[in-house]
């Protein structure tokens, strides 16, 4: 966002024109970029305006400069708890509540909860706090987005198991880029100011290479700019009419390609701040008595994901899949069709031409985009 949109001054605007709780989030590429001082430099800078801020949950890592930031600001208790053996301190969200500060903060959105909390998510816990008319300011790194798991995985190697979904950063009233060239933030870690010595090597052999840092700096840019768009389209009227996008993803009971169908889908709406759907047609091929029931299993948790990231599940019989398509299509106004790359022989596929041209002709003919996804 731009510089002036970033500024303790602009989110203290905020909080005074709100009738409930302001959502900022400082996100980055990785750990080490600087998010929790960030956050703990606003919360100064608010405190001095005479605004009620409070600590909620912040982990400084052992990081000296952050420790010596959280001085002068008042922190709200924490809860112990016992988890696998180990003693582990929690967000005592009940305590947030009681408090009721004007601002808290909460650093690790994507943190999952020890077993018996209230919530499963942090972020969960962070919604009940915003829904108490309480201001949140938060940090995530880019890879905990759930729609940019594959992406992520691609780049680095690793499944990140805390994940966030999409919708909790739109809910955001402001998306702030924490960024560092990746020579900087190498530095940073040789320095010994993100992890400690004996972590330095492995994390310079997983999520700190050069390329890899590279890559993740753009999907946390992209992602910024991404929420930028969407406040333009929302907030700032349009002396041009323009074509609003709606977004169609069909699938099939195939859990790989499916997957990634709904991931890259739900990234598409995102960047268009478009209202998408989620298409299942079950043929009588894949008639439950005719489908394993680990099939079964995942298309549920497909439809899941599908929910999750934002998408309207539809699901419906017909014997041919092209014609369901566009009737759907023409029903919901769609713009664009999203459909996974073909996996059939060459023999079905050229046996299936005849009906993958009659869905061509139809969509073209009803200006429909169609995007296949590898």
């Amino acid at each position: 966002m731009e510089e002036e949109k970033q500024t303790p001054e602009h989110f203290l605007e905020l909080i005074r024109k709100s009738k409930r709780g302001k959502f900022k989030i400082y996100i980055g590429m990785s750990a080490g970029v600087g998010k929790t001082y960030r956050m703990l430099q606003e919360a100064h800078a608010l405190l001095q305006n005479g605004i009620d801020v409070q600590i909620g949950f912040i982990e400084p890592h052992n990081r000296k400069e952050t420790v010596a930031l959280m001085e002068g600001i008042p922190a709200i208790p924490r809860y112990s708890a016992f988890y696998k053996g180990k003693l582990v301190e929690e967000m005592d969200l009940q305590a947030i509540l009681n408090a009721h500060p004007d601002v808290v903060l909460v650093d690790e959105l994507a943190h999952t909860n020890v077993p018996g909390s209230k919530n499963e998510k942090r972020w969960q816990d962070v919604i009940d706090i915003l829904n108490a008319h309480i201001n949140v300011i938060s940090a995530v790194n880019i890879q905990h987005i759930e729609s940019l798991n594959d992406v992520v995985k691609t780049i680095t190697g690793i499944e990140v198991a805390e994940r966030i979904p999409d919708k909790v950063l739109k809910m955001a009233d402001e998306v702030v880029n924490i960024d560092l060239t990746a020579d900087e933030l190498i530095d940073r870690l040789k320095a010994g100011k993100i992890y400690s010595p004996d972590k330095v090597e492995t994390a310079l052999n997983n999520f700190f290479k050069s390329d890899s840092i590279l890559q993740l700096r753009e999907l946390a840019l992209k992602e910024v700019a991404g929420q930028i768009e969407r406040k333009v389209e929302n907030e700032v009227p349009r002396s041009v009419s323009f074509r609003h996008e709606k977004i169609l993803a069909c699938i099939s009971s195939n859990e790989i390609t499916s997957k990634i169908v709904i991931r890259k889908t739900a990234r598409l709406a995102s960047y268009y701040n478009a209202q998408w759907y989620l298409l299942y047609v079950e043929t009588p091929n894949e008639d439950p008595n005719k489908i394993p029931l680990d099939k079964q299993r995942h298309l549920i948790n497909n439809f899941k994901l599908a929910t999750e990231l934002g998408a309207e599940v539809i699901r419906l019989k017909d014997i041919k899949v092209a014609t369901a398509i566009t009737r759907i299509a023409e029903e919901k106004n769609i713009t664009t069709v999203c459909i996974g790359k073909p996996t059939l022989g060459l023999i079905e596929i050229i046996l299936a031409t005849n009906v993958f041209n009659q869905l061509l002709k139809k969509l073209s003919n009803n200006n429909i985009d169609l995007i296949i996804m590898s």
